[in-house]
């Protein structure tokens, strides 16, 4: 009875003091291990979110927690003023994984660092000999770059945008898998840059078709674009696709990769990786940030990503996708739920028929009141994120909670 007593007051609290530009569930998360939460009343949850792709190691993962801890009895903050080694260790490894950067540029969130891709993609027009107006970023329809004010104008999707206007300019947009309308985009001649995800995340998880980056890469080639890629793997990144960089199953060489969620397995983290096109663009004074790539954060970061880049991981993302994939076919078979289960490797959406459409808040709902935590992608699609190494176990148990939360559903 306390503990409802004291649900009922954080809940207030969070109604009173919080600017409300969240809903959130109304339960209040007290501890995790794995792929499992616990509420402040005992209750536990199968976590098929991961804090929205960002716990993709499991929460309080055992590894990160001594990286944390041990960092944190030798130095949290010197500014970017000064050198310390945990950074400098991470830039050095992630230029290295990625087989195409440079430099790094480390920051603190994803937005950031696709704010300073475009930040970048100007100052490298710029040095070009590029006017303004030639300086346009190409993105695309459905996509979701971050909510600064130049990432929220890079994400194509007006419900984002209401009430912010003016916003900047230079973005133009094209339709998703599309080659011949994003070609006639770029025939003016003013297109700097191509800005993309490898998988489109917020709008219903929905992947680049087969071949489909290699010809935009060849356009950018063609046109003398900042060669496609500004690719942005915030979400479909570190090793969520069964492969490290989502790009690497498109055989394609990017000239930016923007990087977050998972690279600091929960703790607050972003990464540009530049390559030879673009690495000197900026120089002293160009751009910067306060907290970026602090030693406590690069640390963490260091472990994840050796983590992340394993054989270990990506034979179980291969794994774990397989079963989740048969989960929701048998779950599929029974209630007739689903026109399709799109995506790649732990970054699936399960597409509602028309018949559901625009039921995945109340279906998510139920899940919760099942003990399953699950994402949605828009109205109409279940987004499943969970963490990279989640078990066979957790996988059986959060589909089986699964099964029952929709079979509560159909019933009401």
């Amino acid at each position: 009875m306390q503990q409802a007593a004291n649900s009922s007051a954080l809940l207030a609290l969070g109604r009173e003091v919080l600017l409300p530009v969240y809903r959130q569930r109304e339960l209040i998360l007290q501890r995790g291990k794995g792929a499992r939460l616990w509420d402040n009343e005992g209750r536990d949850y199968v976590d098929f979110g991961a804090g929205i792709a960002v716990c993709s190691l499991g929460h309080c993962n055992p590894e990160l927690n001594a990286a944390l801890i041990e960092q944190a009895g030798k130095l949290w903050h010197t500014s970017n003023v000064f050198y310390s080694e945990p950074p400098l260790r991470l830039a050095q490894e992630l230029v290295a994984a990625s087989r195409f950067a440079e430099r790094a540029f480390l920051c603190n969130s994803g937005a950031e660092a696709n704010e300073a891709a475009i930040k970048l993609v100007r100052k490298w027009a710029s040095a070009q000999g590029r006017a303004p107006e030639q300086r346009t970023i190409i993105t695309f329809h459905g996509s979701f770059h971050g909510r600064t004010l130049a990432t929220v104008t890079a994400t194509a999707q007006p419900k984002y945008q209401y009430g912010y206007e003016p916003l900047p300019g230079g973005f133009r947009y094209v339709d998703f898998n599309d080659i011949p309308a994003l070609d006639a985009a770029m025939a003016a001649g003013d297109v700097a840059a191509v800005m993309l995800e490898p998988v489109q995340g917020e709008s219903g998880v929905i992947p680049a078709a087969a071949g489909y980056l290699q010809a935009v890469r060849a356009l950018c080639d063609r046109h003398n674009a900042l060669l496609v890629l500004v690719l942005d793997e915030i979400q479909a990144g570190m090793g969520r696709t069964g492969s490290l960089f989502a790009h690497w199953q498109d055989a394609v060489v990017p000239d930016i990769v923007t990087l977050a969620k998972a690279l600091g397995g929960g703790f607050p983290i972003g990464a540009l990786l530049a390559g030879p096109k673009v690495a000197q663009a900026m120089q002293f004074g160009a751009h910067g940030t306060t907290f970026g790539g602090n030693p406590l954060a690069a640390a963490v970061a260091r472990v994840a990503l050796r983590t992340l880049a394993s054989d270990g991981i990506a034979t179980n993302v291969q794994r774990q996708a397989h079963a989740l994939r048969e989960g929701l076919a048998a779950i599929n078979a029974d209630f007739g739920l689903f026109s399709e289960v799109r995506g790649r490797g732990l970054m699936l959406g399960a597409v509602l028929t028309p018949d559901y459409a625009g039921k995945a808040a109340a279906m998510l709902d139920h899940a919760a009141e099942h003990g399953l935590l699950l994402l949605q992608a828009g109205p109409d699609v279940l987004r499943f994120v969970p963490a990279l190494n989640i078990s066979d176990a957790e996988i059986a148990d959060g589909l089986a909670r699964l099964r029952m939360a929709l079979a509560a559903f159909v019933r009401s």
